[in-house]
């Protein structure tokens, strides 16, 4: 073999070398191996409060047993740490408070008592009190848990109970008077939102203390 065609020879093998490394090279990038770092960035997401589905409406009337009777007046959201929050925003008249209330804890809520469960609450007031014999402290903790429980029945009847004109015989102790005040001005709030303004004349006619001036 002439020594040009070795030369040549040599040229073309020199040649394949390179392009062999290049689709090498060029493969080892492509590959599934090259990642950077190693590591894919977290991206954090923001958690849900655990939710319950919305009952209430904005405009009704609802009843929280530590205040009474309210109003909803929004549905909002908020973002407390990294929980997404919904909330009823309402409204107690009576003490001009606004309230935030969680959607998962409107189990405390209440919807404002029926017609049929108002009739049902004026004819307690019309009955007799039910006085026990213990001492007053006692009997003052126990209309309290009553008036914050929520119950309509329960108010209404702490109402009669503390009702002094069904016993003009024993005198009112300021603390009495403040607790038949409380407990009366509650029931009222929510009788008012079914009757309108016949709420007082109807309780105040149940409990005889017509020709009374208003509480």
């Amino acid at each position: 073999m002439s020594k040009k065609k070795r030369g040549r020879k040599k040229k073309l093998k020199k040649i394949l070398k390179k392009k062999r490394g290049k689709i090498e090279f060029k493969k080892k990038i492509d590959s599934s191996d090259f990642k950077p770092n190693d590591e894919k960035i977290k991206v954090k997401k923001i958690k849900k409060q655990p939710s319950e589905k919305k009952i209430y409406n904005i405009k009704d009337y609802i009843v929280y047993p530590k205040h009474g009777v309210g109003k909803i007046v929004a549905v909002e959201r908020a973002k407390i740490g990294s929980i997404d929050i919904s909330f009823y925003k309402i409204f107690i008249e009576k003490e001009k408070l606004t309230l935030s209330i969680p959607l998962n804890q409107q189990s405390f809520l209440r919807p404002v008592s029926s017609i049929n469960q108002i009739n049902k609450t004026i004819s307690i007031l019309k009955k007799k009190p039910k006085i026990k014999k213990t001492m007053w402290s006692r009997r003052a903790q126990e209309y309290e848990q009553k008036i914050n429980s929520g119950k309509i029945y329960e108010l209404a009847e702490v109402v009669r109970d503390l009702n002094n004109k069904t016993d003009v015989a024993v005198d009112q102790s300021y603390s009495e008077r403040q607790l038949f005040e409380k407990a009366y001005n509650r029931l009222k709030s929510e009788i008012e939102v079914v009757l309108g303004d016949k709420a007082q004349h109807k309780m105040d006619k149940a409990l005889r203390r017509a020709e009374e001036s208003p509480v």
